[in-house]
């Protein structure tokens, strides 16, 4: 059997629309699960506002959720090493009613 030569590395151009460029500020991830996805809800709350909206609604298969979970990891790494520890801030015990199964941020 021959060798395989290494397949050419494929680049992929991505657009960012100037809207989209802009980004959404959230402070909140809801995050749910089935068994063929991870739904992640980013929320924005804000003080004395009782109800708020979701910003963005992002659905994604397991292997990708935990691609992304990594990609996190080993940037909030790179982000600590450059600038320090990000200290955990006591999270606020707000009341949430969205009737879907409990999440986590």
């Amino acid at each position: 059997m021959p060798d395989q030569l290494p397949l050419p590395e494929q680049q992929l151009n991505i657009e960012l629309s100037e809207e989209m460029a802009d980004g959404k500020y959230a402070n909140l991830a809801i995050i749910t699960h089935s068994f063929a996805e991870f739904v992640i809800d980013f929320v924005t709350v804000m003080p004395n506002v009782p109800k708020a909206k979701v910003k963005s609604r992002i659905v994604m298969t397991p292997h990708h959720a935990k691609r992304l979970m990594r990609a996190l990891i080993d940037n909030i790494k790179r982000f600590e090493s450059q600038y320090g520890p990000i200290k955990d801030q006591e999270t606020p015990n707000m009341p949430f009613n969205f009737g879907a199964p409990a999440g986590q941020a």
